[in-house]
């Protein structure tokens, strides 16, 4: 028989993982991971109590030093290099599907459960990730770049779940996620990013002018790592029309803006991508989805040794360098996934 690792957090999902993966007669463990300098001792020890409840064996594995490593330094070198980075989609190779499983492994497990929304296959070709049932809370877009090999090691106990219906079954059976709150979005900045890298004391870009396309001078930016593209609210600029962020020139530190048209895209090109499934297997019909909270998308992909060429055939919001391109089948299997490097106005 398997003896799964679940990475328990102390959240609502993957305390329902391990329950589902108890109800099932599977031999488990469950392990806490440290990350941050200023973990929850608290939070150990309701998580070390519930274990004993339920009968369960608990670990508590320290990836601090690894964490601060491979995810916060990249993370903060992004930003100095003027890039909007995905923290999640560079820990989830790095650390859960990396160093972690490796941990697991070692304390006797063969395989990792996470409390993930999305779905994998066995396939002859090997492990196939797909999309979760939940359209909501769907996180395959962040497991993207898991090199494949890994998801042989892995499962996902919520494939088939929705959050309301892991709500209402922890609350059938009298039960509270030890953390008593859901977890931030990126779980080592507490509000804004801003005050993360300011509080760190992280040499930045400083002030600049604010220009329209034609170098209409508009305002003053605060330094060029506090803005995103698209980003309309906190310019501190009166225009005749709404204007939002289409670009950031770098040499001359100007911040561009100008009306909502110039933000759309025809397309991006990425780093060398993760590819979970070989291009010669993908089918005709492709979807590229290049932000958290979008859908994917048709979309033309062509793949070559430097990265992958993203069109989209009608435009688009303007993907972020630095963030994730996942690409998909119509059915939901995540194809690859892959850093965005560059992306091009639409016409």
């Amino acid at each position: 028989m398997h003896k799964t690792a679940i990475a328990l957090s102390g959240g609502a999902d993957s305390l329902m993982s391990l329950l589902l993966l108890r109800e099932t007669g599977a031999e488990v463990m469950a392990v806490h991971a440290r990350f941050l300098g200023a973990d929850d001792e608290a939070l150990h020890e309701r998580l070390h109590g519930l274990c004993a409840k339920l009968r369960v064996p608990f670990h508590l594995v320290d990836l601090r030093r690894e964490f601060e490593e491979l995810v916060i330094a990249p993370f903060v070198r992004a930003y100095q290099s003027g890039l909007t980075p995905n923290p999640c989609a560079t820990c989830n190779p790095a650390i859960k599907f990396g160093l972690l499983l490796d941990r697991v492994r070692e304390l006797g497990a063969d395989r990792l459960a996470t409390g993930h929304y999305a779905r994998l296959a066995r396939t002859p070709h090997g492990a196939a990730l797909y999309r979760g049932l939940d359209a909501d809370k769907d996180q395959s877009y962040f497991l993207s770049r898991v090199p494949r090999e890994r998801f042989e090691q892995v499962i996902f106990p919520l494939a088939d779940w929705t959050k309301s219906a892991v709500r209402q079954a922890l609350a059938e059976r009298g039960l509270t996620p030890p953390a008593g709150r859901e977890s931030q979005e990126v779980c080592f900045i507490p509000s804004d990013y801003r005050d993360f890298l300011r509080e760190r004391n992280v040499r930045l870009g400083g002030p600049g002018p604010i220009t329209l396309a034609d170098g209409t001078v508009l305002g003053r930016h605060a330094g060029l790592w506090n803005h995103t593209l698209g980003q309309r609210k906190g310019l501190g600029i009166a225009y005749s029309q709404p204007l939002y962020v289409t670009g950031k020139d770098f040499v001359q530190n100007r911040l561009l803006v100008g009306p909502k048209s110039e933000t759309l895209s025809s397309g991006c090109r990425t780093g060398i991508p993760n590819l979970l499934w070989p291009p010669e297997l993908w089918p005709g019909e492709i979807l590229a989805q290049t932000i958290y909270r979008q859908r994917p998308e048709p979309a033309r992909v062509s793949v070559d040794q430097t990265g992958m060429t993203i069109t989209f055939p009608e435009p688009r919001p303007m993907p972020t360098p630095g963030q994730v391109a996942a690409v998909y089948s119509a059915e939901g299997q995540v194809l690859a996934g892959a850093v965005i490097e560059e992306a091009s106005h639409a016409a």
